[in-house]
């Protein structure tokens, strides 16, 4: 296990070879932190050194930041620390760039579980891994990715995996799965070379690989398949698609690919039509109809049709319970010797006549199905000479009896002898006539 006491400063040599490799990721240098590695042996043991490093001031600095032991269970950390949303940050205070160091920066190192403080970092010499004698056929000097440490680790248990980075497959050298099943099955071995350089081409999930091998099917076909099911079965939207294909996504997905598409949404649109229009979804001529696009429109016409039929039912049934709320308050308009009258809306589209001439919202926002539920009655104070022009507008609650709103052009206040005539006048008047109809 490594110690701080085995700590050693970075070498000459490998500070030259990491100024090498950041002048070349870097050419014009970079005030900004990164990160590199180096592989390097302490007390018997394989290491990986982090350091950071940045440009300031027209000088370029480095520095150890973290020790991790390809054994060791716990991880050697300085002058570094990391935040949920920043992430990593370095402090430079010992090399001078600032004035006062941070409250985690110390001139020790600290204790942390190997799995944190391993950022993203460049490994310099993986070939100096290759010097132990149980990684001497790893391959990790082939192994493009900086976890070499986790690489080392798995090949330790599973030998194959040096296997797979022959293979040029990196992305997949440390699946637990595919190495088990390299391990046991050697025609699975035979399988995996012959479609390797389209595995690593289309960097397959590993669950479209084994399944691919397991029931000899076609690579791309398994791997759609299993994008589409992934999309497609966390949407509680479309379990009747489910429940109309007794759960067969599969089947569901060879209909749709037969038909040129992958969209599930319209096919959902056309079993909700079918279902509403009473079809035998049964049926697999309904179910999956030869041609999809043309008996989907052919089926959301129809649908579309008796949905008109039954709106129109429907508004009509709206419009007469409408009027038999009007008529039934009907007692509440006024029209005597005043200058103004008081009448109330008679159906649906006087609200909305009302809301476009004076420009506020009474012909939506809901205020008809307020009427019908007998909630709030909306009435219209005119000009008795002129009963046409609408010009202020009331909603009168039937639970407390009062004007809940009263709004003239562009919701506007009335103006005072408006105002009066509707409080002084209209209300009283209205609410004797509303007792009147409840006894």
């Amino acid at each position: 296990m490594i110690t701080e006491r085995d700590v050693k400063d970075i070498p000459k040599y490998m500070i030259k070879k990491i100024k090498e490799k950041d002048k070349k990721d870097y050419p014009n240098g970079d005030n900004n932190r990164r990160f590199y590695a180096y592989l390097t042996k302490y007390n018997g043991e394989l290491v990986k050194v982090t350091v950071a490093v940045k440009n300031r001031y027209g000088k370029w600095y480095c520095k150890q930041v973290a020790i991790h032991g390809i054994h060791s269970k716990n991880c050697l950390i300085k002058d570094i620390v990391f935040y949920q949303i920043s992430g990593y940050i370095v402090g430079w205070f010992s090399e001078g760039l600032t004035k006062e160091p941070k409250y985690w920066e110390s001139d020790n190192w600290d204790w942390n579980d190997d799995k944190y403080f391993d950022p993203y970092a460049p490994v310099i010499n993986p070939e100096y891994a290759l010097k132990f004698k149980e990684y001497k056929y790893s391959q990790v000097d082939k192994y493009p990715y900086c976890d070499i440490l986790k690489y080392l680790r798995t090949y330790e248990k599973y030998p194959q995996t040096e296997y797979l980075v022959k293979l040029h497959l990196y992305n997949y050298a440390t699946s637990k799965m595919l190495l088990e099943k390299i391990g046991k099955d050697k025609k699975f071995r035979t399988w995996l070379i012959r479609n390797s350089a389209e595995i690593a081409l289309n960097n397959y999930y590993v669950s479209t690989i084994l399944k691919a091998y397991k029931e000899n099917k076609n690579l791309e076909f398994v791997q759609k398949f299993e994008v589409f099911n992934k999309s497609f079965i966390h949407s509680e939207k479309y379990l009747p698609i489910k429940k109309a294909f007794n759960g067969n996504i599969e089947r569901f997905f060879l209909y749709l690919k037969s038909q040129n598409t992958l969209d599930y949404s319209s096919y959902y649109d056309y079993l909700m039509a079918c279902e509403k229009l009473g079809l035998d979804m049964t049926k697999d001529k309904n179910l999956i109809p030869h041609n999809f696009k043309y008996w989907h429109d052919i089926r959301m016409d129809e649908y579309n049709s008796k949905k008109a039929e039954l709106d129109k039912k429907e508004r009509a049934k709206f419009y007469k319970q409408f009027e038999d709320v009007a008529n039934k308050y009907l007692s509440m308009q006024r029209d005597m010797k005043d200058n103004y009258v008081v009448l109330i809306a008679k159906s649906p589209a006087d609200l909305m006549n009302e809301g476009n001439k004076l420009h506020h919202c009474v012909g939506s926002m809901g205020y008809d199905q307020k009427f019908v539920r007998e909630q709030s009655l909306i009435f219209f104070v005119r000009v008795k000479e002129q009963q046409d022009i609408p010009l202020v507008t009331i909603e009168y609650s039937l639970d407390t009896h009062r004007i809940l709103q009263c709004r003239a052009e562009h919701n506007s206040t009335p103006d005072n002898e408006i105002l009066t005539f509707i409080n002084k006048k209209w209300l009283p008047y209205a609410n004797r006539k509303l007792r009147q109809i409840a006894i």
